[in-house]
């Protein structure tokens, strides 16, 4: 181990092997070893005693102290992150151009000659206070996304207060709409029902006129065959009284125009003018 070794590396190495324990284990008398060099003691003196103060071991495979491989592990990694990993040697130097930690060799290499280089020290400082900066810049940052956060969620509420809103005017609107087409079907409907009314009593009346001719012409008919089928003098006798009742004075029969229901009134253009109706009833608003 090197003379100017720090005393934390001294209090971590084996009294062994005189280096930084690896796999440290550790004995009854609180002494601990690099397992594989008190393995090696232990065979060449073929006895299990303690390499400091020669106390029996009545142990084969003396336990790891996790205490003391928790706190090497964490010491190699700070020597590692302290010292060059080309060239071995402590850390001292900051390149400012490629924004690199240097050794001693680094900064005499021909990568970083002719950089302007600093002290450790100075570039923390340096890197300190850019990083305040960039820090100071980021909480102002997320105070002001904090804060539009807050106003989209204020907003999002808002929203749904809106949508709920809205929807209950638009099912009100449409409920009107919905009346008044009820109530025109109901007003068409009726007007519909008067006039059925109206031209089935007159083609029942129309009817009962024709039935009563009906039954006139039929009974001339009677008579006439009646009278045909007389002979002689019979004939002669009811032949004037038979063409008086035979005279007919009746016109043809037919339909009177405009009996049946007027089809266009009811629903040509229905679609039409029922929305130039609904028009009146609509106010244009924003």
């Amino acid at each position: 181990m090197a003379a100017n070794a720090s005393f934390l590396e001294q209090e971590l190495c084996c009294s062994v092997c005189c280096e930084i324990f690896k796999d440290p284990v550790v004995l009854k008398c609180s002494h601990s070893f690099c397992r594989v060099c008190l393995q090696q003691c232990w065979r060449e003196k073929s006895s299990r005693e303690c390499p400091i103060c020669r106390r029996k071991s009545t142990v084969d495979q003396p336990p790891v102290s996790l205490a003391l491989k928790n706190i090497v592990e964490y010491h190699l990694k700070q020597r590692n992150e302290d010292h060059c990993s080309v060239h071995g040697e402590k850390l001292k130097f900051f390149c400012e151009k490629d924004k690199e930690t240097l050794c001693s060799m680094c900064q005499t290499s021909e990568k970083h000659r002719n950089h302007q280089v600093c002290s450790l020290e100075e570039a923390a400082l340096e890197m300190k206070e850019e990083l305040k900066t960039a820090l100071s810049s980021n909480k102002a940052m997320l105070k002001r996304f904090t804060k539009v956060k807050q106003e989209c969620e204020k907003s999002s509420e808002h929203i749904r207060g809106q949508a709920e809103h809205v929807e209950r005017q638009v099912k009100a609107e449409f409920e009107k709409l919905h009346q008044f087409l009820r109530d025109e079907e109901e007003a068409r409907l009726a007007e519909l029902r008067e006039e059925e009314k109206l031209k089935r009593q007159r083609m029942k009346e129309m009817i009962q006129n024709i039935t009563r001719h009906i039954s006139t012409l039929s009974d001339k008919i009677t008579a006439i065959e009646r009278a045909m089928d007389t002979e002689g003098i019979s004939l002669l006798k009811t032949y004037k009284d038979t063409m008086k009742r035979a005279q007919c004075t009746l016109q043809s029969p037919k339909l009177p125009s405009g009996a049946l229901i007027d089809v266009a009134k009811h629903i040509g253009n229905l679609k039409f003018r029922v929305c130039e109706k609904m028009m009146g009833m609509v106010q244009y608003t924003h």
